[in-house]
């Protein structure tokens, strides 16, 4: 069964999307089954994986409402990254699940039909705290959070670490951390490597590795529909991600090896 990984900020502009666009598409590379969930009414990881959003018989909204199956609203793209899309129609889902029973559930409740015909399962949050997200965190196994090195960023991650606290204590008792990724990193910028090393010092092991550099590249290829593995694989953001992806997958075999001895 997939593992599944929300990728979350409640603080907008950190690289959420870029993340989960570059990352599906350089685990498919390593031969992984990869689910993208959009789950921003923007429908911004759709239209930077290629998808007309305006041209869906179904989407991750008609799934909340229990107008369509997981099935019916995935996609394939030309990444080999299969997304459940998104579009403007989902910002009205808050509002016709708010008197719901069981609202936070409907997510994991749809997935659990498509969950083993992949490795893992992406959901790309929105930036602020939902019904959207919540589901979202209700259904994931861990949460992967992309930030800026910067002041502000900081005081963002204090309140989503909060709310993972919440939802663990009462929808998701398993939830995880599963790590924090430093985005936009400016290895020029003194502050970004002092908020790097405070992170480094306070959550240790479950800082990646891997750092995201800013990069025109990964700004330029959703304009073209592609993850910037595919439209500039050479790029120094391409070479940051498949560097996450083989971090990831070591981390995971390494879990796997520790269980089995």
């Amino acid at each position: 069964m997939a593992k599944v990984i929300s990728v979350t900020n409640q603080k907008g502009g950190v690289g959420k999307t870029t993340t989960s666009i570059n990352l599906s598409a350089a685990l498919v590379k390593r031969g992984q089954r990869i689910l993208l969930l959009d789950m921003d009414p923007q429908g911004n990881a759709s239209v930077g994986l290629g998808v007309d959003t305006e041209e869906l018989d179904a989407t991750i909204y008609d799934v909340l409402l229990n107008e369509s199956t997981a099935k019916e609203a995935i996609v394939s793209t030309d990444s080999g990254v299969s997304v459940m899309t998104a579009n403007g129609d989902l910002a009205g889902a808050q509002v016709e699940l708010l008197n719901e029973i069981g609202r936070e559930l409907r997510l994991k409740k749809a997935l659990l039909s498509v969950q083993d015909d992949y490795d893992y399962v992406f959901i790309d949050c929105p930036p602020a705290l939902n019904v959207l997200t919540i589901n979202a965190l209700v259904a994931s196994d861990s949460v992967m959070i992309p930030m800026q090195c910067e002041y502000f960023a900081l005081e963002g991650l204090s309140a989503l670490i909060s709310t993972i606290r919440a939802i663990r204590e009462t929808l998701n008792p398993s939830l995880k951390i599963e790590g924090l990724l430093r985005t936009m990193f400016d290895r020029r910028n003194s502050l970004s490597g002092e908020v790097s090393k405070q992170l480094q010092n306070h959550f240790g092991d479950k800082v990646y590795d891997a750092i995201i550099p800013r990069n025109v590249r990964l700004a330029e290829a959703p304009s073209y529909g592609e993850a910037a593995i595919s439209y500039a694989p050479n790029s120094k953001g391409a070479r940051a991600y498949v560097h996450l992806a083989d971090e990831m997958l070591a981390i995971a075999k390494t879990k796997v090896a520790q269980v089995s001895a």
